[in-house]
């Protein structure tokens, strides 16, 4: 386990891609150990603001020693993060959290499946999945504003939804995969919690694994606070109870091993 450390990176580029999301490649360090599924954890220069926020991998590029992030601008730290140039100091914490276990889709079918800001770590994880048979990418959005589902392309085949229908299957990730027949032996998946629950439940019925990312508001990104803590079968050796830290015993679990009730 490579260990996680605090530096400063340096904005390579930035550019819109949809409306409040954005695509920024930071040179750092961290590019060279970082796993798909993973993410950092980005401080802002504001110092009222003491915590950094937490934001998922999208791409690496290992030789060059640059690490992509693409995020949905949500309140006034990613706001500050949007208006960054070029060239731009910012300090970042990682890497954080455990990956996909790429070792579980080897010789297998495979869904990769991401809703709205759920979408960018499947970049990572197409790319790193060689040794799949099939990996059908499913990606839902809330419109036309198709981020990243270019890039996507490149390392298998992709299948849209869209809550407003207007590209792809109307709906999301799983009404893509009733309209088309499509089906796995294990499911890859991040995105909102309403689509990992229906994940959750559709692996369920069907008897295949399902490995989710869970999407969690974070506050130290290092297992201190329990602020982001998820219900489990198992008893966290820190907590106590049956619950786990997302921000280091996660974000990635196995669906059948987690409650993700209200």
């Amino acid at each position: 386990m490579e260990q996680k450390k605090k530096e400063t990176a340096v904005v390579y580029r930035q550019t819109q891609r949809a409306t409040g999301v954005y695509d920024m490649w930071i040179e750092t360090s961290l590019a060279g150990q970082a796993r798909p599924g993973q993410f950092i954890s980005v401080y802002t220069q504001n110092q009222s603001a003491l915590l950094p926020r937490p934001i998922s991998i999208c791409e690496t590029d290992k030789e060059k020693g640059r690490l992509r992030i693409v995020y949905r601008v949500a309140g006034k730290g990613t706001q500050e993060f949007a208006t960054y140039k070029s060239g731009h100091r910012i300090d970042v914490l990682g890497t954080l959290g455990n990956g996909f276990p790429l070792e579980e889709a080897k010789g297998k079918k495979v869904f990769l499946m991401g809703g709205g800001i759920g979408i960018p770590p499947m970049l990572e994880l197409a790319k790193a999945l060689t040794d799949t048979v099939s990996k059908d990418i499913i990606v839902g959005y809330r419109n036309n504003e198709l981020f990243l589902a270019e890039d996507l392309k490149k390392y298998g085949t992709v299948h849209i939804a869209t809550e407003d229908g207007s590209v792809g299957t109307k709906g999301h990730v799983l009404n893509v995969v009733a309209a088309e027949g499509l089906c796995a032996d294990v499911i890859f998946a991040c995105g909102p919690m309403p689509m990992l629950r229906a994940v959750k439940q559709y692996a369920q019925e069907k008897g295949i694994p399902a490995y989710i990312s869970l999407e969690e508001r974070m506050a130290c990104g290092v297992g201190a606070c329990l602020g982001c803590v998820v219900k489990t079968k198992e008893i966290d050796h820190h907590s106590h109870v049956n619950n786990a830290r997302i921000c280091t015993d996660g974000p990635v679990y196995l669906a059948s091993e987690v409650n993700l009730e209200n």
